[in-house]
């Protein structure tokens, strides 16, 4: 029998790539979040804290012991710099109290927290959940106070633990430092399941805008090292010596991934390090401990997490120099502008609760929009990938403006995609915002907004309270079609930019929070993000916080003192 000639065999549809596959599968709905755990021990979650038993320990010195110090030295001078003149002053001498305050303010405990019987640290870098992925250490060379290898950071006690001992390198005039991070990827997924992912990522992109901070306030640089590839920094790390990390059940509840390694600039931008040299002291170097346990009894498994992780991989690769960015420090103005840059860091939190009647002064938001230029230095020059994120803003009370959706266009050298120009038609007409691409979608009724918002992001009360919430858009498709590993790259990109809202926040007197539960696709349709090629990645608010008083916090280092001594 022959076919009706009117009828066509359906086409197969086309095979979806496997991470844009998993950023859609990982995705919350309305009618159903990402798979995740279905109950939570919390007396059972994972370890905070790793550590190497077996390894050579050195304490490092505390910003308070520096800051004890007799007025005049230019690491005190560094300390107590007022915020808005971050990264103006000379860049401090290497020393073990200077990579010390690098490593505290960038992450460090900042406060210990209770309430009734738990007890929980908080850290300089946020991060999702407070469960904390992200691990750090510090490659050094010919460092004053320190030996010649590669030494993990442990924040609860500010130690290094030398993991690699190297030969002493004779040809290097210089001393050099690298940081790296890691992530526990599994304290996340223990929590957050198939997103985990993501969190780790957008983990990561918080603690390189901390650790630039950091650096800003001892006058140094960051480069990131994107020619070496994961396998090269995983193994100068240690982390693919399999045996010294153990596990009971699952291997991936104990494994760290490799993410990032930068160079550390003192009073110039420092000389790019090399894969075959990583490789090669890796080899020669003494290796000392293994790994403290992570969770002895996971209840869960979730492989997608390291399958995304392993696609989204880098080799090692030629050095590519990107363009220099302008060297211009955004400066954020307020009620707190003359706190030091340091005691801001030290301070930072994220609020639980805002005061949902605070107005954010117009000249606030100027400033935070000034503070996410594109070619601002610090922090966002870490990170080049941050000049694509766009911003969603849910304004509900800012002097002035009317409450509704805003599409902040960060780079005023960028096209404006035809579906954006359409579903954000009118430019912002409030002259103080005169010459930022801030373009207006539609007026709302303050509650309608409020509602909106606070469905959009998991139903949380956070969304609708603050004074606005932001939602960071990156051209996703295009970027992966590219390159699968630009998946890490920006969300790092909204977590630096996340990071960068948080102390800008504080500068104001305000708090921030990041949110990083939402449902992805409703986000798109509110904004009328159809054909534009962004997707949400990670979303934020700012106000006024309320803090609960049943809340106590002590020091974070509550048993060190100030006239300890050190190597």
């Amino acid at each position: 029998m022959e076919a009706d000639a009117h009828l066509e065999t359906p086409e197969t549809p086309p095979a979806e790539a496997p991470v844009p596959g998993y950023h859609r599968r990982s995705a919350h709905r309305f009618e159903a979040y990402a798979a995740g755990p279905g109950s939570l021990d919390w007396e059972a979650q994972p370890a905070a804290f790793r550590h190497y038993p077996g390894c050579p320990v050195v304490l490092l010195p505390l910003v308070d012991t520096c800051l004890a110090q007799a007025p005049g030295g230019a690491l005190r001078g560094a300390l107590v710099r007022p915020f808005v003149q971050l990264g103006e002053g000379a860049a401090i001498a290497p020393g073990l109290d200077s990579l010390g305050a690098l490593l505290q303010l960038a992450l460090g405990l900042t406060a210990w927290k209770r309430l009734g019987p738990d007890r929980w640290a908080v850290r300089a870098n946020p991060s999702s959940g407070n469960l904390h992925p992200v691990e750090a250490w510090v490659i050094t060379c010919g460092w004053p106070g320190l030996g010649d290898g590669v030494h993990h950071y442990r924040p609860d006690d500010h130690a290094l633990e030398l993991r690699a001992a190297d030969a002493p390198d004779q040809t290097s005039a210089e001393p050099r430092l690298f940081i790296a991070l890691s992530s526990v990827m599994w304290r996340e997924a223990w929590k957050y399941g198939e997103r985990a992912f993501r969190y780790c990522q957008l983990d990561v992109g918080h603690a390189l805008g901390a650790l630039r901070y950091a650096a800003a306030v001892l006058g140094w640089d960051l480069v990131e090292q994107r020619h070496i590839g994961h396998a090269t920094l995983a193994a100068r790390l240690g982390l693919d010596r399999i045996e010294e990390y153990p596990a009971r059940r699952d291997p991936a509840t104990e494994r760290e991934e490799p993410e990032v390694l930068l160079a550390v600039g003192i009073g110039g931008e420092p000389p790019p390090g090399s894969a075959a040299a990583l490789r090669e002291a890796c080899a020669a170097a003494s290796w000392f401990g293994s790994a403290s346990t992570i969770d002895r009894h996971p209840m869960y498994r979730w492989p997608i997490v390291s399958e995304v992780a392993e696609l989204t991989r880098r080799g090692d690769a030629t050095i590519a120099m990107t363009p220099a960015q302008t060297r211009r420090t955004g400066r954020v103005e307020g009620e707190r502008e003359g706190v030091s840059a340091a005691a801001l860091i030290l301070h930072r939190r994220s609020a639980q609760r805002f005061d949902a009647a605070h107005v954010m002064p117009l000249e606030g938001l100027c400033a935070l929009l000034d503070a996410l230029d594109v070619d601002a230095r610090v922090p966002l020059d870490v990170l080049a990938e941050q000049r694509c994120i766009d911003l969603l803003l849910f304004i509900h009370r800012v002097e002035g403006m009317a409450a509704g959706l805003y599409l902040f266009r960060r780079d005023p050298r960028a096209a404006l995609p035809p579906a954006l120009a359409q579903a954000f038609p009118e430019r912002c007409a409030e002259p103080a915002l005169a010459g930022r691409l801030l373009r207006f979608r539609q007026e709302a009724a303050p509650q309608a907004l409020k509602r909106i918002a606070r469905s959009l992001h998991c139903h949380q009360d956070l969304a609708s309270s603050g004074c606005l919430a932001i939602g960071m858009l990156a051209p996703l498709d295009a970027a992966l079609d590219a390159d699968p590993a630009a998946y890490r790259d920006l969300h790092r990109a909204a977590g630096l930019l996340g990071q960068c809202l948080y102390l800008n926040a504080e500068a104001q007197g305000l708090r921030g929070t990041g949110i990083g539960c939402f449902f992805d696709e409703p986000v798109g349709e509110i904004a009328g993000l159809a054909g534009s090629g962004l997707r949400p990645l990670y979303h934020f608010t700012i106000g006024r916080a309320l803090d609960d008083p049943r809340i106590e916090t002590t020091p974070a280092y509550a048993g060190r003192t100030t006239d300890e001594t050190y190597p």
